[in-house]
């Protein structure tokens, strides 16, 4: 049984979430253990310095070594002057790596979801064997510890839990097929969604398969902040639908009719378009029929430094690529679910072509030729108003999710 700390109404003082890591962990058999540590990079938010610093209290001296991975999807690597501000530290005894997704070497299989599992699993929107390649760290270690927030999420319905290994530190083939999963469901009917969806489900088949004990450190931070509102310690499965229960009442605003016109302010911890487009995603529930979103970022000055690809075949709905599938299927499927999640729903006729439900119009420092040439509208960000009286304005955008009431 897990024992949840706080609640959806509750703000933790850093003592009392303290003493439940110490508690907790004390608790567990880890004495003589080798840990490997799973946390997020710097794209979520969340307290990092203040609990690794438990952490480092409740397992140094016990664990035989500790690994931190970053759990970093296909993000780009942080360095170490962006890791010592985004973990604190150092911690001694404590390694600390990127996850090395684009390094075969960082990598292991640890065994295959054959085919007719995967059609299972998927609802019958997939059928092919899914190689389970991760980091090779997870199963080099006895217990692996994953610390990490819960949100509303595109592709998965809510963030956390085994979402830390498969994408967080998976093989880049496992973690296209999760998110071209995702994309066949479309981001706007799977994103807050509770319960096992099919693309939590694979995760949760694909980690059962990993040999290392797992644990989870499932957090509900007060999004923008370093407050918590509550926290779930145990196996995975269990400690993320505590956490995803307390996010559905933090993490979702509701809105009584839609909005023709979204201004969404980007944070500067969303660097490029792959990571700011969270902007788009968590509004899109909320716009209208022929409605616009405005993405305010003039930080961002690129698309995606880590995959170029989407600057060749630029933003199209799930459609577009369905019905030209001999065309797209040799691209990364992640790069493919990106597209589709960021242009939001549509359809596709060969003879009518593309047709589109809102604008996506990006205001930020990326080149005007280079985000028309992606198939988005372009804004000059000094042209905006940050307190525009017909927009619908979210600040901090990116990790509250915005729905109808009547949906």
């Amino acid at each position: 049984m897990i024992e949840l700390l706080g609640g959806p109404d509750t703000t933790l003082g850093d003592e009392a979430v303290r003493d439940y890591v110490l508690r907790t962990l004390g608790s567990e058999d880890l004495d003589g253990r080798s840990v490997c540590v799973i946390v997020p990079d710097g794209t979520r938010s969340c307290p990092l310095p203040m609990l690794l610093s438990a952490v480092h209290e409740a397992l140094h001296g016990r664990a035989s070594r500790v690994t931190v991975l970053v759990a970093l999807g296909t993000h780009a690597p942080m360095t170490g002057e962006q890791l010592l501000a985004h973990l604190g530290g150092p911690y001694e005894g404590f390694t600390v790596r990127n996850h090395e997704w684009w390094q075969p070497s960082a990598l292991t299989s640890i065994g295959v979801i054959p085919a007719a599992r995967v059609a299972e699993l998927s609802e019958g929107r997939m059928s092919q064997d899914v190689d389970v390649v991760l980091n090779r760290a997870v199963v080099e270690h006895d217990v692996c510890l994953v610390i990490g927030p819960v949100f509303p999420h595109e592709v998965v319905g809510f963030s956390g839990g085994n979402k830390y290994f498969f994408p967080g530190v998976a093989g880049q083939e496992i973690i296209d097929f999760s998110h071209w999963l995702g994309a066949l469901i479309t981001s706007a009917s799977i994103i807050g969604t509770r319960g096992i969806t099919p693309v939590r489900a694979l995760i949760d088949q694909a980690a059962a398969l990993i040999p290392s004990r797992r644990l989870a450190l499932c957090l509900v931070v007060r999004s923008g902040t370093s407050e918590l509102h509550a926290a779930a310690l145990g196996a995975p499965e269990e400690a993320w639908a505590a956490a995803a229960d307390v996010s559905a009442q933090t993490h979702v605003r509701y809105l009584d009719a839609p909005v023709h016109k979204v201004l969404s302010i980007i944070p500067a911890k969303y660097d490029d378009m792959w990571t700011g487009a969270k902007g788009f995603y968590k509004v899109e529930p909320v716009v209208a029929d022929g409605g616009q979103v405005i993405l305010y970022a003039p930080h961002i000055t690129r698309i995606a430094a880590m995959h170029p690809e989407i600057e060749k075949i630029g933003y199209h709905c799930r459609d577009y690529f369905l019905k030209q599938w001999d065309r797209f299927k040799g691209y990364h499927w992640g790069v493919l679910a990106h597209s589709t999640h960021l242009r939001g729903a549509g359809t596709y006729d060969p003879a009518t072509g593309e047709h589109l439900r809102v604008t996506v119009t990006l205001a930020t420092g990326i080149p005007e030729d280079v985000v028309r040439a992606a198939n988005l509208d372009y804004l000059d960000p000094s042209a905006v108003r940050l307190d525009d009286p017909d927009a619908f304005v979210v600040p901090q955008a990116g990790e509250v999710l915005f729905r109808l009431r009547s949906a």
